[in-house]
C-alpha cells in the first residue's frame, strides 16, 4: 500500500486555491491508479448526459464515445488498441472511453474542420462531471487509431479522438514502478502569460 492515503492524495493533487475559480476545476486531475471498484450504471450515465451538453458548432454534436466497462468486449478492443506504455496501467481502471468526431456536417455534408475540437469540450464535460461524482479520469492519446478504426468499424467521416479512462482512484503502489513517483507529484502550471496573447508572443493585460 502507498504510504499516502486517498484523501492525502486528493489533497497533494489539488490546484492551490484561486480566488473564484470553481473548486471543481481545481479538484480534477488525471491518475493511472485505479481501484478495483465498479462504477455504477447511473453515475456513469451522467457522465455522458453531461459531455452532451458541451458547445459545438451548428450545435453538431459530433463527438461519439464508444463505452467500454470491465470484461465486456467493447472495454477488450478499446484495451487492445492501447501503445503497450498505457496498457501497463489502463488495465486497473474499470471504464475505457474511445471518443471520435464526425467530420462533415450533418446538414449538409460540407466539412466541419471543428468536429474534434467540440468532442474535446465533450470530453471535458465528462471529466468535470466525473469530478464531481468522486470519479477521476484519465486521457490519453497512445493508442492505434488504425486499430481501433477497424475492431469497431468506424466510418472514414469520423476522426479519431482519445482514450479516456474511468474510475475511482487507487493505490500509487499498485502502479509500474516509473508511474508511481509522478501519480503523489505536485501538479503545475504554465503562467497564463505564456499562453494568453494580445498579439503573437505578446502577453495579454487583464
Amino acid at each position: 500500500m502507498s504510504d499516502l492515503t486517498p484523501e492525502a492524495i486528493e489533497k497533494l493533487k489539488r490546484a492551490p486555491s484561486i480566488d473564484g475559480i470553481a473548486d471543481l476545476i481545481l479538484r480534477r486531475w488525471s491518475p493511472r491508479a485505479f481501484a478495483e471498484r465498479e462504477i455504477p450504471s447511473a453515475d456513469l450515465e451522467k457522465l455522458f448526459v453531461a459531455a452532451s451538453w458541451a458547445a459545438s458548432s451548428f450545435n453538431e454534436q459530433p463527438w461519439r464515445f464508444f463505452l467500454g466497462r470491465r470484461g465486456d468486449q467493447t472495454h477488450k478492443k478499446i484495451y487492445d488498441s492501447l501503445v503497450e506504455f498505457n496498457q501497463g496501467w489502463a488495465r486497473q481502471a474499470p471504464v475505457l472511453v474511445l471518443s471520435v468526431g464526425k467530420t462533415v456536417f450533418s446538414h449538409n455534408d460540407s466539412p466541419n474542420a471543428f468536429g474534434l475540437h467540440d468532442t474535446g469540450a465533450a470530453t471535458a464535460n465528462l471529466a468535470l462531471q466525473a469530478t464531481a461524482l468522486g470519479l477521476h479520469t484519465h486521457s490519453m492519446a497512445g493508442f492505434s487509431k488504425e486499430k481501433a478504426r477497424a475492431l469497431f468499424g468506424i466510418p472514414p467521416e469520423y476522426d479519431m479522438g482519445a482514450v479516456t479512462a474511468v474510475g475511482y482512484l487507487g493505490d500509487p503502489s499498485t502502479l509500474p514502478e516509473p508511474y508511481r513517483k509522478g501519480e503523489v507529484a505536485p501538479r503545475t502550471r504554465k503562467p497564463v502569460a505564456e499562453f494568453v496573447f494580445s498579439d503573437w508572443a505578446t502577453p495579454a493585460t487583464f
